[in-house]
């Protein structure tokens, strides 16, 4: 596998930690001008964005800074707009941004609710739409990469918001790449197990995550590279006949319950 990626613009969505972050700086490694957007709901997260750009630089490549929240169509139609003009065109799209509120059904708070669906899901479609338009008006193609998850398949206690958002991202991925093959544009998607990111901290403590860590079928949680090497050959001309796929990176948590470890 080449995974070259020399002369080309990226534009991942959600890259200032994580998956995305990951993913933007393993582009970039492998020749890319990447466009980073990110939404600084505090400082921590814009100095997080800046120091992904730094160190996207320093091997050499362009990075292009887009604080954006990707639940509003303008902006995320700004985003790209932003892209194409300091790039010159814009050749692959990758969606990682999301939000997940983590609440029964009937307990669930109804703002955060409608926010993990308003950014995972609608923060997807609005990405989706505004590449594979640029990448039509361009007329050479592209591919086009968004994070799903296994719970799009697997009804996870606690997480109906998000669990409803990832199923309607998966069929969306398999419908963008039905109407876009006569573009030479490929839309695939990737299910992330449980991986350790920043995000994760927000509903356990360290000693949490290590204990479930340890009950997974691989007996780990997945890191964000991993993931993004995955990611990488899906956009990449490598997987040139593969579109309306989807890619598990999961340590197997989407096997049956009886390959639990030592189970």
């Amino acid at each position: 596998m080449t995974l070259e990626f020399a002369g080309r613009s990226v534009l991942v969505t959600g890259a200032s930690r994580g998956i995305g972050r990951a993913t933007a700086l393993a582009l970039a490694r492998q020749g890319a001008d990447v466009a980073i957007n990110f939404w600084a709901a505090d400082d921590i997260q814009q100095q997080e964005a800046t120091d992904v750009a730094a160190e996207i630089e320093s091997l050499g490549r362009r990075a292009l800074l887009l604080e954006a929240d990707v639940s509003d169509k303008a902006s995320v139609d700004e985003i790209v707009a932003q892209t194409v003009e300091t790039f010159g065109r814009l050749d692959h799209f990758v969606a990682c941004a999301c939000y997940s509120d983590r609440q029964r059904m009937l307990a669930a708070e109804m703002e955060g609710f409608q926010r993990t669906i308003d950014v995972t899901m609608w923060g997807a479609f609005h990405g989706l739409r505004a590449a594979a338009a640029q990448m039509v008006t361009q007329g050479q193609g592209g591919s086009i990469v968004i994070v799903s998850s296994p719970r799009a398949f697997m009804p996870h206690p606690g997480s109906m918001a998000y669990n409803m958002a990832k199923a309607a991202v998966d069929q969306m991925i398999r419908t963008a790449a039905t109407e876009l093959t006569s573009e030479r544009i490929r839309v695939n998607g990737i299910h992330p197990g449980w991986i350790d990111t920043p995000g994760e901290r927000k509903f356990l403590s360290e000693a949490a995550l290590a204990r479930h860590a340890a009950e997974l079928p691989w007996g780990r949680l997945g890191t964000a590279d991993e993931v993004a090497r995955a990611i990488l050959f899906m956009l990449s001309d490598d997987a040139d006949y593969m579109t309306g796929s989807f890619m598990k990176v999961d340590g197997g948590i989407s096997l049956p319950m009886w390959a639990k470890k030592n189970g």
